[in-house]
């Protein structure tokens, strides 16, 4: 069965980058496939994260994200000459490749891929969640584009052969849609697991330094803890992105540089875990929190907003992690006291944590993928 994935760029360490990984290594490993993947927006760049020799790779060189600092007429005026161009290169790539089935991991070919008449079932795969372009709260011409694009999807994501997103709570946001289908996340068995939760006294958190993973309120969170726990606990943040720097001198404006720390991405990150005592969470949005799963496979357990989406079908709050409500920043300083404060309390958590990886297990996501493919190829 040969398999197309398309999606913008993997030279970051990101959450979908190593979800798209571990789908390839997965079906690589399997046998039957021929894979393939296409990017707009490499630009040349090596992968941050291996993918196997097996995996054919393509950039379309449409490089969207160049005008990310143009004003916003430029911006959407470059955006549809883009547009045209990507369906351009797509439609005549995909004709040439004849896949059973090709896969838009959105947004960028989401609009016109369904059109594209290659003889392949098209699937589209989310991985934000139904209201992931109004998070932003952009105004003037921008926000009226995201509210316009907001309505499209509505409708575009019908026009697929099957619509797949990750949480039971945003396929009910999206209503009964016929071609719609639940597929989570897999949470990997990680080579290590924390075995001194209690012990260890630093909390991690992981994900890109930017507005959507919410790290200046976990900074404000951190500084609201008693100074006698800032002494001998630490916070740990790895990641990358525009928000480096503005988060490192919030660190200093806080007055918490001493046990706050803003840490490059690692390929290492579940050694980093199994360092850890708990996750905290901060994000504004996800679509499915694939930091979660992995940090709660390795034992750790999740103190985190009641963001959308993700945290309503991992958490069982009190047994495997803490949720308090979306942006009350007193409330998550408060759980981060509270489990710092108590280790049974913690060490029982850890415990619950772990069993994520029965419910996530990468044998039964995969099958469920598998499955799909299967019937669509039929």
């Amino acid at each position: 069965m040969k398999l197309i994935y398309c999606m913008a760029d993997v030279y970051n360490p990101g959450g979908m980058e190593r979800v798209l990984l571990n789908k390839l290594r997965w079906l690589s490993a399997r046998g039957g496939y021929e894979l393939m993947l296409v990017t707009t927006d490499q630009n040349g760049r090596p992968p941050f994260y291996a993918f196997p020799p097996e995996v054919r790779m393509v950039d379309l060189g449409i490089n969207y994200k160049a005008d990310k600092d143009r004003n916003p007429v430029a911006k959407i005026l470059s955006y549809f000459r883009k547009r045209r161009l990507h369906k351009k290169a797509l439609t005549a790539l995909l004709m040439k490749e004849k896949a059973d089935i090709v896969v838009s991991l959105y947004p960028s070919e989401s609009s016109f891929i369904p059109s594209i008449k290659d003889g392949s079932k098209k699937v589209l795969e989310l991985h934000f969640n139904k209201f992931f372009r109004l998070q932003y709260h952009r105004s003037g011409l921008l926000g009226l584009a995201d509210r316009f694009r907001t309505r499209q999807d509505e409708r575009i994501v019908r026009r697929f052969d099957k619509f797949v997103v990750l949480t039971n709570e945003d396929a009910g946001y999206w209503g009964a849609l016929p071609n719609l289908e639940v597929i989570p996340n897999a949470a990997l068995v990680p080579p290590v697991k924390a075995t001194s939760v209690a012990e260890n006294r630093r909390v991690i958190a992981v994900g890109r330094l930017d507005y959507q993973k919410g790290f200046d309120r976990l900074l404000e969170a951190w500084a609201l803890l008693p100074a006698a726990l800032r002494e001998t606990w630490r916070l740990d943040i790895f990641g990358q992105g525009e928000w480096e720097e503005m988060l490192k001198e919030k660190t200093w404006t806080l007055g918490i540089a001493a046990s706050a720390r803003i840490n490059k991405p690692t390929n290492r990150i579940f050694e980093e875990y199994a360092a850890s005592s708990f996750l905290a969470m901060s994000s504004h949005y996800e679509g499915f929190p694939m930091v979660m799963i992995e940090a709660m496979a390795c034992g750790l357990p999740a103190v985190c907003f009641n963001f959308l989406c993700g945290p309503k079908d991992i958490i069982t709050p009190g047994l495997n992690g803490i949720m308090v409500k979306e942006g009350d920043i007193p409330a998550l300083a408060d759980a981060m006291r509270e489990i710092m404060e108590d280790p049974v309390m913690l060490q029982q958590m850890s415990l619950q944590a772990l069993e994520i990886s029965r419910t996530y297990s990468e044998a039964a996501v995969m099958a469920r993928w598998e499955a799909l493919f299967k019937a669509l190829a039929a």
